[in-house]
């Protein structure tokens, strides 16, 4: 097939951190436009990168007819838009999570995308890390065979730390403003907790995701318990996930990795995971597989391939099926559930279910 004809929305942190060399590494893609309304960093960027195309905004790009897919990374309050915008001139998109900051919002993308005949995928990494495919792969197995008994109990911990680790990858950057726009959350979030909403919803929709993908639980998810800190980020969520009880541990302390783990309990064994700090390149999630009874054993299979970074596994599976008939792995109509539940969480925190 010819590369797929990409245009990049946005030159950020993790637009030149990440997502724009990931892109142009990969040999199936052609990156032949950027967006920016900060004129003198698009100007940069399109020098350093050598891109044929610059646009002033995503409006100016999404005119293209050259372009066949656009990947976005915008602030919060923008890029659900740009999406949707993207998404209704008949452009496949991959964006950066959050996808939206309101089920009303994510709606309206979908139906964008199906509107328009167009694909939309949304970037959880951890879906697409090699240790995270591996451990699924055993749940599945286990749960299939009944090796371990039942699946009794499942918990994520996600307390942060250094997320950035170091990366290397030059970045240019300028004095220009950062553009602004309103905050379309939930017509019910009082003034006050939008700043604890978005930051809660930006961090943790990767956990609740990460959870759902690994048991398979679809949009069979439901909120049971919120006991947050008065801060709204710190403390446990108890979600009935697929029938299964599951545990989100949420906080912050000072720590030079990252401090998130995940644990599949059975009966007779475990699967565990620790998650690597998340701009760590070419390193998967560890994996930590325990099966009780008279021979106990304790072993740590090894991803393959060993060393990938999910960053660029996610942007792979982007380019790899914008012409294929099945769904993307992280796709807009899944990450619904996730806007569904994060708003839920928020609800009975402030008490208004």
């Amino acid at each position: 097939m010819d590369p797929v004809r990409l245009g990049y929305v946005g030159c950020g942190f993790m637009a030149q951190k990440v997502h724009i060399p990931n892109f142009i590494s990969l040999p199936n893609c052609e990156l032949l436009a950027i967006a920016e309304v900060r004129n003198q960093l698009g100007q940069k960027v399109q020098q350093k990168h050598q891109i044929p195309k610059l646009y002033q905004d995503h409006i100016e790009l999404a005119k293209d007819d050259e372009i066949e897919a656009v990947a976005v990374s915008a602030g919060f309050a923008m890029q659900g838009q740009i999406a949707k915008d993207l998404l209704s001139a008949g452009k496949h998109v991959f964006m950066e999570k959050p996808m939206a900051v309101s089920v009303k919002q994510a709606e309206e993308m979908v139906k964008a995308a199906e509107s328009a005949g167009v694909k939309l995928m949304v970037g959880y990494m951890k879906r697409y890390d090699a240790g995270n495919e591996l451990a699924r792969s055993y749940i599945d197995q286990f749960r299939q065979s009944g090796e371990l008994g039942a699946l009794t109990y499942v918990r994520n911990h996600g307390f942060g730390g250094d997320w950035v680790c170091n990366l290397d990858t030059p970045r240019v950057t300028t004095d220009e403003a950062q553009p602004s726009a309103p905050n379309p959350v939930p017509e019910w979030l009082p003034e006050n907790r939008v700043g604890s909403y978005l930051g809660y919803l930006q961090q943790y929709t990767h956990n609740i995701n990460l959870l759902r993908w690994l048991l398979d639980a679809g949009d069979d998810v439901k909120v049971k318990v919120v006991d947050l800190d008065d801060d709204g980020y710190s403390g446990i969520v108890i979600f009935e996930m697929a029938g299964i009880r599951a545990i989100l541990e949420s906080g912050s302390i000072s720590h030079y990795r990252w401090d998130e783990h995940t644990q599949i309990y059975f009966q007779h064994g475990w699967v565990h995971t620790w998650a690597p700090p998340l701009l760590l390149k070419n390193t998967p999630a560890e994996v930590e597989i325990y099966r009780a009874g008279d021979d106990q054993e304790v072993t740590q299979p090894i991803p393959k391939p060993s060393w990938t970074w999910a960053y660029h596994r996610e942007v792979e599976h982007f380019i790899q099926h914008i012409r294929m008939d099945e769904p993307f792995r992280s796709s807009g109509q899944d990450t619904l559930t996730d806007v569904r539940l994060y708003e839920e969480i928020y609800r009975q925190f402030l008490g208004l279910d």
